[in-house]
């Protein structure tokens, strides 16, 4: 305890302190005194050298939302700090807890634009839950400690830690009895049990109620509770995309994904509903299209850890600031025992379910990938792929489904069958282009037993796709990755196809040999044209003790139905392109 450590040691001491085993990053001047002490500690902390810094943020992000656990990434000051930024922000959407270190120029020259200077912190302010510039070593404990515990409790987040060269070269006995004081956060957990009471009376005298299980579900491990609810109440079951796999799709009572590109029946019940019970999703634009017009017959119960979200977007009845496994477990608890009590809600419930279903087999046979003949012989429809993976990923298990953003990823939500939480890991609210392949090698680290599948379109894995020469570096034998490759950009294109007359405006994509640049890489590549050829390409990257690319090279102009135009209601849904015949 009373040995001397550097202020680097001791970032490394912190860390192991706080549980963490693995790191993403890249060295340069700024941060190297880190890198020189992390050797000290290799057996402890695995390092992980990504391509991209930003490739190392999304890596970070795909390890913690795999595991629940802090993800931690390292960039130098500079270019390597500002490269960080994309995935702080992607994480600070999706509520992922991370931590971003980063190395900056010595105090003496801080404010003097000295070479590979850039203000960090400032720039990250507006998308990090607290950071911090740490210009004496004496501070590392605490503000390590501090840092972790922001990013990892209450709603989580991403935190930075900004550590001058000096500080990380200075030598202190550093000290490790810290009680953290924290008096303006506080994130409240328990349920106000009288808010749960009221919560309860408006349940058992709903006629059409709904449940929306959202991401919260499934941070807060409260998938068991979720589903002991709807059981004892038979309230239908929603999931939003980062919800997916809080609830088994094959369960009686899920009836899908709600919002711009979920199914009709779904955002139909959402309009008819009289009862909306939230639990842990943040009406999201992208589920409730023009807010004022979103559920309008229902009155709604929201629970959400982050008090901020509660009648944000939409006008709350009974709100209730929680944990979701704690708030479930109290709505458990404070049910009354007695069967009588639900007799009525249940009748509802059924007669309400069977109208959900009748809606749901008059709308969604007429999705024309639902229904198409034989393809075998035909050009490759992205949904063909879809079948052939849903069918494998289902009769193998042990898997984990990594996507990026767009067309691709909105078929991937809809038309794979999800049945477990942590099994399908998307960027949600930033939206980012590129964050499938890094954040793959963080849940193939977190998961090495599990396959690792990556669905990308050709745009997005295009740009982080050096990433998998870390993975080969890193041995790294568990992913797999599927290129939806239609030669645009495929869901922007789709928007100007319906909303601006087919202006195909910076939209169409050239692109590489895929299969050939991942045998560039020392990966086994494959190249499918045809649906006939989809299952046995799938089987091959099983087969095969490493990693693969499958290029599908599907037919160009196929889009992503229904949907909800932009500030529309969710109840004016297009079904099909005007331009077709």
């Amino acid at each position: 305890m009373s040995e001397k450590r550097t202020g680097a040691q001791v970032m490394c001491e912190a860390l192991i302190r706080n549980g963490v085993e693995v790191m993403f990053g890249i060295p340069g001047g700024a941060i190297m005194p880190f890198y020189y002490a992390m050797w000290e500690y290799r057996d402890k902390l695995r390092h992980v050298l990504c391509r991209h810094e930003q490739g190392a943020g999304h890596a970070a992000e795909g390890y913690a939302r795999a595991t629940g656990r802090l993800g931690v990434c390292i960039g130098t000051s500079g270019p390597g700090a500002t490269n960080l930024v994309t995935a702080i922000a992607d994480a600070m959407m999706d509520s992922t807890p991370i931590l971003a270190i980063t190395g900056q120029v010595g105090s003496h020259v801080l404010g003097k634009d000295a070479f590979q200077e850039t203000d960090i912190t400032g720039i990250t302010m507006p998308i990090t839950k607290h950071n911090y510039l740490v210009k004496r070593a004496e501070d590392l404990p605490y503000v390590f400690e501090e840092a972790i515990y922001i990013a990892t409790t209450g709603r989580p987040g991403p935190v930075l830690i900004d550590v001058t060269k000096d500080a990380q070269q200075a030598t202190i006995v550093p000290n490790w009895d810290i009680k953290l004081d924290l008096p303006g956060y506080k994130p409240n957990y328990r349920p106000n049990l009288k808010q749960v009471r009221e919560a309860i009376k408006l349940i058992l005298s709903a006629k059409k109620p709904l449940i929306i299980a959202g991401h919260g579900i499934i941070m807060s491990g409260a998938v068991e509770e979720l589903r002991a609810f709807a059981e004892r109440t038979r309230i239908p079951v929603i999931t939003t995309l980062h919800g997916i796999g809080a609830f088994p799709e094959d369960h009686p009572l899920s009836i899908g994904m709600p919002g711009m590109h979920g199914w009709v029946h779904v955002n139909r019940a959402i309009q008819e509903c009289d009862v909306l019970f939230n639990i842990g999703g943040r009406f999201d634009d992208r589920v409730t299209g023009k807010a004022s017009t979103f559920a309008p017959n229902a009155k709604v119960i929201h629970v959400d850890i982050d008090p901020s979200e509660i009648g944000k977007n939409v006008k709350v009845t009974v709100p209730i600031v929680a944990d979701a496994r704690l708030a479930l477990q109290a709505f458990l608890d404070e049910f009354p025992p007695d069967r009588e009590a639900f007799a009525e809600l249940h009748g509802h419930a059924s007669d309400w379910m069977e109208h959900i279903r009748e809606m749901q087999a008059k709308h969604q046979p007429k999705q024309q990938y639902l229904n198409r003949s034989d393809t075998a012989n035909m050009s490759l429809p992205p949904h063909d792929v879809y079948a052939a993976l849903t069918k494998a990923l289902n009769s193998r298990g042990n898997y984990r489904v990594v996507t990026d953003v767009g067309q691709h990823q909105m078929w991937a939500a809809q038309l794979i069958d999800w049945y477990r939480p942590r099994t399908h890991i998307t960027s949600g609210g930033a939206g980012t282009m590129g964050f499938a392949v890094p954040a793959a090698l963080g849940v193939a680290i977190a998961h090495p037993n599990d396959t690792v599948w990556a669905i990308c379109g050709d745009g997005g894995f295009q740009m982080t796709n050096q990433e998998m020469a870390t993975i080969v570096q890193e041995g790294i034998k568990n992913v797999k990755i599927a290129v939806i490759n239609n030669g645009y950009l495929g869901m922007v294109r789709q928007w100007q196809e319906l909303f601006e007359n087919k202006r195909y405006s910076g939209t169409p994509l050239s692109g590489p040999d895929f299969a050939r640049l991942a045998e560039a890489y020392y990966w086994k590549g494959i190249t499918v044209e045809h649906t006939g050829q989809v299952e046995a390409a799938i089987e091959e990257a099983y087969a095969t003790d490493g990693p693969v690319l499958i290029d599908f090279r599907v037919e160009r102009e196929v889009n992503v139905f229904p949907m909800v135009p932009q500030n529309k209601s969710i109840g004016e849904m297009i079904l099909e392109s005007p331009h077709q015949s």
